[in-house]
């Protein structure tokens, strides 16, 4: 067994620059976002906007000069990445597609009211045939049936489970309505007719345990939402998916000093991890890092490696939120110092920068601030926001000049 080990500066440098959000960016354009969701497996997708989408939020933080026109190209105009389930509803490189037989088999098998679904399937596959692509306001079934979040038409539900069973494909969104396509019209049929190229179970979970390590960077062998919705992961076959992984040098352990678990990164990280051994003092940078972040996907591990400790609160009770409804984290050089909440008032094309919270601790000095501001102009723009409100809060000029 390989063991290397890391000071805890060092797990932050190689886990920071692993994820390209340490010194200077190295992924830029279209074909930097398809490098990094091609690195990363997937990324989350969540429809919430406050001040961008979540695959919006962890691009922008990543690629130079990102704009969010860049992955609505990507996914439906290009095709070369796709929207789909992986962990949770996630975007991955449509080469992947054969991969995620076992999900889609997964669903076909149990998703609710199939009884239903089947009386309007043959309508639906006709009416997009005809039409090219559908939502689902082209339908009036009139009838209500059981849904994962409550009773919903038919026809939602109907295209939704159809999407789920790889049926269909999402051809494009206006805001929160999904038109939907035939799959087999928008997946290059080598693709859509490929079997899974892993035949058997253990080589599937190996597959997306590999997947999730190299996700987040480094992860330890504990129960994780970085694992979430591999099916049939229980924690014995972990272990021995791990052993095996071991075993078959695909990974490599790690030990950091003042924790007492055992990380893994993968095997192919190796020369990545040697440069974070020799790492010198990073560059100024400040990114704001999204809600469901790859980089965050183990809670309890950020907090173990970086003693940050953060939590999604959309989904907590108002009057029990230590923050607020969507505060992001704040990451400056190798560290979170903080976090911010902001809000993009699309009318009035402002940014509001709401309640900014530091750790306990941090004091700003005149470069981080210069660099915070910079940074805040740069996620004004990705916003396509003119101006900065609340902006005194970050020691900012209300407009937005560079």
């Amino acid at each position: 067994m390989e063991l290397r080990i890391l000071t805890l500066t060092q797990a932050k440098t190689f886990m920071l620059t692993k994820q390209g959000l340490l010194n200077a960016k190295r992924f830029s354009g279209k074909s930097g976002i398809c490098e990094f969701v091609r690195q990363a497996g997937c990324i989350q997708f969540d429809p919430i906007d406050i001040a961008g989408k979540n695959a919006e939020l962890v691009l922008q933080a990543r690629i130079k000069d990102f704009n969010k026109s860049m992955l609505s190209d990507l996914l439906y105009r290009d095709r070369v990445l796709i929207d789909y389930f992986d962990k949770n509803l996630s975007i991955f490189a449509i080469e992947d597609w054969p991969k995620y037989q076992r999900i889609r088999s997964f669903f076909q098998a149990e998703v609710r009211s199939q009884s239903n679904i089947r009386t309007v399937r043959d309508l639906i596959r006709e009416a997009i045939k005809a039409k090219g692509f559908v939502c689902s306001k082209d339908f009036a079934f009139n009838k209500k049936v059981s849904w994962y979040w409550g009773d919903s038409g038919l026809a939602r539900v109907a295209l939704e489970a159809l999407y789920y069973y790889g049926e269909l494909i999402i051809h494009h969104k206006n805001h929160a309505l999904k038109y939907y396509a035939l799959a087999e019209d928008y997946i290059p049929k080598h693709l859509f007719t490929a079997e899974d190229p892993n035949v058997s179970t253990m080589e599937y979970l190996k597959w997306k345990v590999l997947q999730r390590i190299g996700a987040v960077g480094l992860l330890w062998n504990r129960h994780s939402d970085a694992f979430l919705f591999i099916q049939d992961l229980k924690t014995p076959v972990r272990n021995q998916v791990i052993d095996e992984l071991e075993q078959e040098h695909k990974i490599i352990v790690i030990a950091i000093e003042g924790i007492k678990d055992k990380f893994f990164c993968l095997a192919e990280d190796g020369d990545l991890l040697d440069k974070a051994l020799k790492a010198e003092k990073p560059f100024e940078r400040v990114e704001f890092i999204a809600p469901l972040d790859n980089l965050l996907w183990d809670r309890k591990l950020i907090k173990s490696i970086f003693n940050f400790d953060y939590t999604w609160e959309i989904y907590t009770v108002e009057s029990k939120r230590k923050f607020g409804y969507y505060v992001i984290p704040i990451l400056y050089r190798n560290d979170f110092i903080g976090r911010i909440e902001l809000i993009n008032h699309r009318k009035d094309h402002q940014l509001e920068v709401k309640k900014i919270w530091y750790e306990a601790g941090w004091k700003k000095t005149k470069m981080f601030i210069r660099t915070f501001n910079q940074a805040l102009k740069r996620f004004a723009k990705f916003n396509d926001c003119i101006s900065i409100v609340g902006a005194e809060k970050a020691d900012i000029n209300f407009e937005i000049t560079s």
